[in-house]
């Protein structure tokens, strides 16, 4: 499989609303995100596994820093970050926070107040917004709204994937904020006045991040703002269907059909 393959299909594995939405990248920049994630969701796919992979998350890490330094991993998605890293001029620091919050998922499964699920978020998804802005050539005046963006995006998916975290014994929510010990479907189900309270103050708090960032969206050139538009918007759409009924994230996973996405976008690209 050539390279471009496997950074395209290591990244639509993972994530497929964002990868229907960067389907509207112009195509030098598409492969560049594509290598961007490739190298993102190897990683998470570490520490994802079921058992969880802690050596080969950490070989992967030691593989990265020797390629780093000079010597190839003959690894098409490593050796395919460090030559984006060094063609964007990535600073260092964005890689090491991600790789961080990456290790917290193997040995930190609870978040218990807001500012443990920041302190996770500034590198599980934050650097990602950081990451994009550089390949899209933003000024820093972007890097704000960029991080807004990302933490905004990783915070819907932890309310939307509040079941499957809890397979994993994970907790990402700031639960010190509930009465609720825990966010099981069995304490749902015990309190469910509770549990639609707590869950509709994290949308409230989404919306606000996420209204925040749109608000930079007037400093990314056009070409590059309708993918990000539409991500935003299908993390939105996906926010409005839970606030409905919070109870539906024990049900199934929402996420937006394909046609959704490319309407969007579409819609996006006649109005951006």
């Amino acid at each position: 499989m050539e390279m471009a393959a496997i950074h395209r299909d290591t990244f639509r594995e993972g994530s497929k609303t964002y990868f229907n939405s960067t389907r509207f990248f112009p195509e030098p920049i598409r492969t560049d995100v594509f290598l961007l994630y490739g190298f993102v969701r190897t990683a998470d796919n570490y520490v994802d596994a079921v058992p969880q992979d802690a050596l080969g998350f950490e070989r992967m890490v030691a593989t990265y820093y020797d390629a780093l330094a000079g010597i190839p991993a003959h690894d098409p998605i490593i050796d395919g970050f460090v030559e984006l890293s060094r063609r964007y001029r990535f600073e260092e620091r964005w890689t090491e926070a991600f790789l961080k919050a990456m290790r917290m998922d193997l040995y930190k499964p609870v978040h218990a107040t807001l500012e443990e699920s920041l302190e996770y978020m500034y590198g599980s998804a934050e650097v990602i917004g950081l990451f994009m802005g550089r390949i899209m050539g933003l000024s820093t005046e972007a890097s704000h709204a960029a991080r807004l963006l990302g933490r905004a995006m990783q915070y819907i998916n932890f309310i939307r994937d509040i079941a499957e975290d809890n397979t994993f014994g994970r907790i990402y929510l700031p639960i010190a904020e509930s009465t609720l010990p825990d966010l099981s479907r069995e304490r749902a189900e015990a309190d469910p006045a509770e549990f639609r309270r707590f869950i509709h103050a994290q949308l409230e708090r989404y919306m606000h991040w996420q209204a925040e960032a749109e608000a930079g969206y007037s400093l990314i050139p056009r070409r590059y703002r309708i993918p990000i538009k539409t991500a935003g918007d299908m993390y939105k759409w996906t926010g409005q269907v839970i606030e409905h009924d919070p109870f539906v994230v024990f049900h199934r996973k929402v996420k937006p059909r394909k046609s959704r996405i490319v309407m969007t976008g579409i819609r996006n690209a006649l109005t951006c």
